[in-house]
């Protein structure tokens, strides 16, 4: 009887021992089920991450082509516009000369109206004697 006791109490230990490995068992799973919640989440985090990595690199890429473009068309417009300085610089020393031109012949007309009405005072003078004479 004393060997069928210790029999029945070693499997009675080992039954308990099963329902406990059971229940680790069970919770075991329960954790490695969450576990693998986290992890497919933290995927699709990971997965989103990549793509708006990849559309920001996108985008950059985009912004940088649209400012060569736009450096390209400023060193266009620069140039123009140096072009159109230059021309304007050359059509002003023109119009100056030219200026200083009129403004030479102003005096020179000046000087010969001057001259005429002395003349024209020194022949009615002279009409004048004449005259008299």
């Amino acid at each position: 009887l004393q060997k069928e006791l210790l029999k029945y109490k070693q499997e009675a230990r080992n039954l308990q021992g099963i329902k406990v490995s059971k229940k680790h068992f069970d919770a075991l799973q329960q954790r490695l089920a969450q576990q693998d919640a986290s992890v497919l989440q933290l995927k699709q985090e990971l997965l989103r991450a990549n793509i708006d990595k990849e559309e920001l690199h996108n985008q950059n890429i985009d912004l940088q082509r649209k400012v060569e473009e736009r450096n390209r068309l400023l060193a266009e417009y620069k140039k123009e516009l140096g072009q159109k300085d230059r021309h304007l610089q050359q059509h002003q020393t023109k119009l100056d000369e030219m200026l200083r031109q009129l403004s030479e012949a102003s005096y020179q007309q000046v000087d010969l109206e001057r001259e005429l009405e002395h003349k024209e005072a020194l022949l009615a003078q002279c009409m004048k004697r004449e005259a008299e004479e």
